[in-house]
């Protein structure tokens, strides 16, 4: 009984000894899983966001996501400019003019209460004298950027908005300028990058209005057609369906040119309206600034400040962007106009030519 007790024992400690080095492996080796997976997992996420990004510069570039590239990079420097133009204010000009006419105010009184009017030309040349440099002053806070208003009031984010499309698009209104170092700074290194973003959209956007244009000219055409021979519709039917197969469509430049009085139309109402300005002064504005000359002498929504001056920058800002591609729509629609025409004349040319050398040819 002993002996197997002992057998028992020792057998059961062996088991025991076995289970315990079998579980101690499958610990080791349960370990060992995570570590391999978690690298997996490491390497798997590593891919899917290089896929991302990947996938979303090839969107940014293509010619429907340069739209939102423009946006998000006006959006991202009017944050910028804002940021800069407000917290790295060195010179309060609105308290610099205050003091300067506080400081001439007291001047001329105690001229007068010292001269009076017992010594009349001294009294004016000393007068003439304070207004003057007074006025060369204020001249030079104009120049630095003085129009009344605090810097929290013209750098706000409709205006910045405003400031950073002018920027890319080299239209430079000049009304909103950078003041600070580093805000100068900030404008010659956004407009280095921005100004090849939005020749980038200005070509794709071209290309996306021109083809939205000729699928509506191509439908009215084709709808003008059936409706005109109405009593030979079965005849007529086939040579539609022919030509409507056919994808290239020359747009009329007559039609470009419409689309774009229209939109001039459209915006010469809505600034007359609610800026007060003439119809002529409107359309000036229109015009000066959807080709990116932008003198600067009219521009909406500093006339006041607050919501509604927002709200019409916000709708300026739509308008020249949007206007812009409408810009870009006409010069690449009437640069295949020009193209077809010229590859026709150069035919007329190539086959007039041939006939006077066959006609050389069979004198001779």
């Amino acid at each position: 009984m002993a002996k197997d007790i002992t057998s028992l024992s020792g057998s059961q400690i062996g088991k025991c000894k076995g289970g315990q080095s079998k579980s101690r492996s499958d610990a080791y080796s349960r370990m060992s899983v995570p570590s391999k997976a978690s690298s997996y997992s490491g390497d798997d996420r590593a891919t899917v966001v290089k896929s991302f990004c990947r996938y979303l510069l090839e969107f940014l570039f293509t010619q429907v996501g340069v739209g939102g590239l423009v946006v998000c990079y006006t959006v991202c420097g009017a944050i910028a400019f804002q940021a800069i133009e407000i917290t790295e204010e060195t010179d309060d000009l609105i308290k610099k003019v205050s003091a300067r006419r506080t400081s001439a105010v007291s001047e001329i009184w105690n001229i007068t209460n010292t001269y009076n009017t017992l010594n009349r030309k001294l009294w004016f040349n000393r007068t003439h004298t304070v207004i003057a440099s007074y006025q060369q002053d204020i001249i030079d806070l104009v120049l630095a950027g003085y129009d009344g208003h605090t810097v929290a009031e013209r750098w706000t984010f409709p205006a910045a908005l405003m400031f950073a499309l002018s920027v890319i698009t080299t239209i430079g209104y000049g009304n909103t300028v950078p003041c600070t170092q580093y805000g100068k700074i900030a404008t010659m290194l956004y407009a280095v990058l921005g100004i090849p973003v939005y020749i980038l959209y200005f070509k794709n956007m071209g290309k996306v209005f021109a083809n939205v244009l000729k699928w509506i000219y191509r439908q009215i055409y084709f709808w003008t057609i059936r409706r005109k021979n109405v009593q030979n519709y079965a005849v007529i039917e086939k040579e539609v369906d022919k030509l409507e197969n056919i994808k290239e469509v020359l747009v009329p430049s007559t039609v470009c040119i419409w689309v774009m009085v229209v939109y001039l139309i459209i915006g010469t109402i809505m600034f007359a309206e609610w800026e007060g300005w003439n119809y002529l002064d409107a359309s000036y504005f229109c015009v000066t600034s959807l080709l990116k000359i932008g003198f600067g002498d009219f521009v909406p929504g500093t006339s006041a400040y607050g919501e509604a001056s927002h709200a019409k920058l916000y709708i300026d800002y739509f308008y020249l962007l949007f206007g812009m591609g409408v810009v870009a729509m006409n010069y690449y629609l009437l640069k295949e106009e020009v193209m077809l025409r010229v590859n026709k004349i150069r035919k007329k040319i190539r086959e007039a030519s041939a006939k006077v050398r066959y006609a050389i040819r069979r004198r001779a």
